[in-house]
């Protein structure tokens, strides 16, 4: 018995127990799937601020990492083309590494206000062509790389999840004054005598102010 379930003794193993328990898709759920980006999709992307990249290395090791920008700054090369701007961040380099070892990627594209997202399934590569990555310029600033998404899947997902958890719903946000701040998690996680909250946060204020681009 693996770590993640020793404490667990009703373990799901097979698409079969999870069929006699949950059923079968939908007419509509299973047969959504198109290959290609239609009119619609590239609509929906083109209006989409925000994305979460989900990626995984050869070994399993997945990530899921949020991406965000103007509407419109997913470009779109073709029926089967899309291009991630990969902007300034971290330098974990997590998405990135991991496409290197395993090209498969899962993305989920939001529009706020909208409560069903556009998913989009397929493999990727990293880029630094200058022609692609100069369409991709914000705040007169070239990204140095860019993560072309060659399409497999395409579909919608409804809007359960959304409607479950309020999210466009201002009024039924939770209070986050009762949650701890970055600063603080980050320090307590960080655990460096140096690296007070205080300190962070003045890192945090820089890094948002000056390197966004």
């Amino acid at each position: 018995m693996s770590a993640i379930n020793f404490k667990f003794e009703n373990i799901i193993t097979s698409e079969a127990e999870l069929r006699e328990k949950l059923g079968q898709p939908s007419k509509v759920a299973g047969n959504k799937v198109i290959h290609e980006l239609d009119q619609h999709c590239k609509t929906l992307i083109n209006h989409s601020p925000f994305l979460v990249l989900s990626t995984s290395n050869m070994n399993g090791k997945c990530d899921a990492s949020p991406r965000g920008d103007a509407p419109g700054f997913v470009y779109i090369v073709d029926e089967k083309h899309i291009i991630i701007p990969e902007r300034p961040g971290n330098k974990r380099i997590d998405s990135i590494s991991n496409i290197l070892s395993n090209p498969h990627v899962g993305i989920l594209f939001f529009i706020p206000g909208m409560e069903e997202t556009l998913r989009i399934n397929g493999r990727a590569c990293i880029i630094q062509d200058q022609n692609w990555l100069t369409k991709m310029t914000a705040n007169h600033k070239v990204p140095e790389l860019g993560i072309v998404i060659e399409v497999e899947e395409i579909f919608m997902h409804c809007a359960k999840a959304f409607k479950r958890s309020h999210l466009w719903e201002p009024e039924l946000w939770p209070d986050i004054t009762k949650v701890p701040t970055a600063p603080e998690i980050l320090a307590a996680h960080v655990k460096k005598e140096e690296m007070t909250k205080e300190v962070i946060q003045e890192h945090l204020k820089d890094s948002y102010k000056n390197r966004l681009y």
